[in-house]
């Protein structure tokens, strides 16, 4: 799925594919040279075999392949210090699955210097709109920019979220908020939303923009709306040498339970 996923955007795009393979888990063992000798030469079956697929579907697109062994997330984010994406697949099957069993893919997300597309194990064929979470922050700029490029070269409407949260507090589960607040807790992240789709009609005139205020929490939001959405775009808050490699907790929750094609824009 996700090879289909990247190469439907790189034919789109007039851009080429890299299909990367790593070995992982080589610890030194004496032996182990030629089991990773013969772990490679496999991979590069596969790669090539995909790569032949590809070819014959897609003929416009140039396709190479490389499969090495080594750490899989970091060799994934060198891999995009040079490319302008980054594609990887999710065991992620759909509600009822529980969430995605490894964090190779967060920890890839969090490090890439690319924009990084994770694509679940379930049919997404059928949906429409580019689901984008807004907060106000330069982060989340980037992801409304990448949103609305993808959905104007899809020709589907952009649906740009906010979501705010009450204040919470010790044993105040049922509290009754004063309606004063709550009125001004969704007038201002409606203008946080506007301000931020300022832009986006001049840019992309013939794009259609809905905008959706929601009171809640954001990543159960964000995938609420986004189940039926064709993309999800959120951002990373990760900053600096440590932060770089963490996702900001939202984030984190939307790649563990996808409700579509989700990309992370940093």
């Amino acid at each position: 799925r996700a090879i289909d996923w990247a190469v439907r955007r790189a034919e789109a795009r007039a851009q080429r594919i890299e299909l990367v393979a790593v070995v992982g888990g080589a610890l030194g063992t004496v032996g182990e040279d030629a089991v990773v000798e013969d772990a490679l030469a496999a991979t590069g079956e596969l790669l090539e075999a995909q790569a032949e697929r590809i070819r014959a579907a897609a003929p416009s697109v140039p396709v190479s392949v490389r499969a090495e062994a080594g750490n899989p997330v970091r060799v994934l984010i060198e891999a995009s210090s040079r490319s302008a994406l980054l594609v990887i697949g999710s065991d992620y099957r759909g509600p009822g699955d529980g969430p995605a069993r490894g964090a190779h893919g967060v920890r890839i997300a969090a490090g890439a210097a690319c924009p990084v597309v994770v694509v679940p194990d379930f049919d997404t064929e059928g949906r429409s709109g580019v689901v984008v979470g807004i907060d106000g922050s330069s982060v989340s700029e980037h992801a409304l920019r990448f949103a609305a490029a993808e959905a104007d070269r899809l020709g589907e409407a952009l649906v740009a979220v906010s979501v705010w949260t009450p204040l919470t507090a010790p044993r105040n589960d049922l509290a009754v908020y004063p309606d004063l607040y709550l009125e001004n807790m969704q007038a201002s992240t409606e203008e946080v939303l506007s301000l931020a789709l300022a832009g986006i009609a001049s840019d992309y005139p013939d794009l259609v923009v809905e905008r959706r205020v929601e009171r809640g929490y954001p990543s159960q939001v964000l995938n609420e709306i986004a189940s039926g959405a064709r993309l999800a775009v959120v951002g990373t808050h990760g900053r600096g040498a440590l932060a770089r490699f963490l996702l900001g907790s939202i984030s984190q929750e939307v790649l563990g339970r996808l409700a579509t094609v989700t990309a992370v824009v940093r």
